[in-house]
């Protein structure tokens, strides 16, 4: 199991718990205005749901060996 891609499903779960349960602290944070600016807050809490999802599932794929870092 490839720990690189745990550390990328915590922060898909960080990202999804951040919009699903509205914090504050997640949504008011200097670089998550730019996104709450463009999107307003309902939009910015779909956009970072669907980014947590996006990286908890590439963090899967990554830490059950589907996908490889060839460096």
């Amino acid at each position: 199991m490839n720990f690189t891609g745990l550390i990328i499903v915590a922060a898909g779960l960080f990202s999804l718990c951040g919009a699903a349960l509205d914090w504050n602290l997640f949504m008011q944070s200097r670089k998550a205005q730019w996104i709450v600016g463009i999107f307003g807050r309902n939009g910015a809490r779909v956009f970072y749901g669907i980014l947590g999802l996006g990286l908890m599932v590439l963090g899967g794929l990554i830490a059950a060996g589907v996908l490889v870092n060839r460096r």
